[in-house]
Formats: structure tokens, C-alpha cells, sequence
């Protein structure tokens, strides 16, 4: 019986994709918990923005933003975001909200979309929104690779420790709170 030979690609080939695969992983990182059992009748309305991860979309904003959540049938939801830009106006963008799609829907766990409607079918126009904690009044959202976080409370003035508390959590869940933004009081 003649002996096969293991050539070095044979060998190469699963260990540099076993590598890849590896390197893509990030293992240190948790999933992102979400509030369980999110009504969200009860979590539309407007909520006020208290802290935030510095993001692109928000450069523009001298103050501090406000959503408005309204909801539309059992899992969707409109939402108009508001800031003061430097020039002192109310910069407006409407978008819709949804549950996201999954074998388990979870009210939690949001997709919302700032795009055309009849962009809609295309999945990079929708960005996670998910709910890590709320009690109503209070609410910490974020997304689960950390880049965007988010403390909003129901009025525009909040109780400095119930934000540093939510600030806490999320620091405990791998955001960067040491580069959040406590916006000034906008005139909204």
C-alpha cells in the first residue's frame, strides 16, 4: 500500500482560514444585553438627549437633540430627531423605526431607517438602535458593535446621577464614556 503524502498547502489552507476566522471574532467582546419586555406604547414620546458617543450625524448639533417616537401599529414606529445646529435653527430628520427582524422578535431591538422609503429593501440603510435599559423615564440605547450610545430622559433636565449610573452600566459593557458628550440645553 503506497503511503499519501500531506503536501504544505493541504496543511496551510485550513490553518490561515482557522487564522481569519479568528481575527474576525472578537471574542472579548459580550453581547449587548437588551431591557427585556419593552412596551413600546409606553416607550414613544419624546425623550431628550442627555449624553452621546460623538458620532457624524449629529457634528451639526450645538445643543442637546430630542426624539420623538411615535408609535405605528405593534412594531413600528416614527421618529422625528431634532437639534439646534450653529446657526441657531432646528435641524429636523424623520425616519422610521422597526422591530428588527429575527427569528425571536425582540422590542428591544430596533432598526431605524433616515433613508427614502423606497430604500428600504436594502439592509445597510438601517441602523441598530437597541434599548439596553429603560424604566420609561430613562432610557440607555446603543448599538451592539459600541460605536453609538445614547442617555436620554423625558425632560430636558435629568438627575446627574440616575446619567451617571446609565453611563456606568455602559461602561461596564464596553463603550468609551470617557468620549461622551453631555450636550447644553437647546431652546427646542
Amino acid at each position: 500500500m503506497k503511503k499519501k503524502e500531506i503536501t504544505p498547502l493541504f496543511i496551510a489552507v485550513p490553518l490561515l482560514l482557522a487564522l481569519l476566522a479568528a481575527c474576525s471574532h472578537k471574542g472579548s467582546e459580550q453581547p449587548l444585553p437588551t431591557q427585556s419586555g419593552v412596551d413600546l406604547k409606553r416607550y414613544a414620546g419624546t425623550w431628550y438627549e442627555q449624553a452621546r458617543l460623538p458620532n457624524s450625524f449629529q457634528d451639526h448639533c450645538v445643543g442637546q437633540a430630542r426624539a420623538d417616537y411615535e408609535l405605528i401599529g405593534d412594531d413600528r414606529l416614527e421618529v422625528v430627531n431634532r437639534c439646534e445646529n450653529k446657526e441657531g435653527n432646528v435641524d429636523a430628520a424623520v425616519g422610521v423605526g422597526r422591530v428588527a427582524r429575527s427569528s425571536e422578535p425582540d422590542p428591544a431591538i430596533l432598526e431605524i431607517r433616515f433613508a427614502p422609503a423606497w430604500t428600504s429593501w436594502l439592509p445597510a440603510v438601517w441602523g441598530d438602535y437597541w434599548i439596553i435599559s429603560t424604566d420609561y423615564e430613562y432610557s440607555l440605547v446603543g448599538t451592539p458593535d459600541r460605536k453609538y450610545l445614547w442617555v436620554l430622559s423625558r425632560d430636558t433636565e435629568a438627575s446627574s446621577a440616575r446619567v451617571n449610573e446609565l453611563l456606568q452600566t455602559a461602561e461596564k459593557l464596553g463603550f468609551d464614556t470617557g468620549a461622551v458628550i453631555r450636550p447644553e440645553k437647546s431652546k427646542q
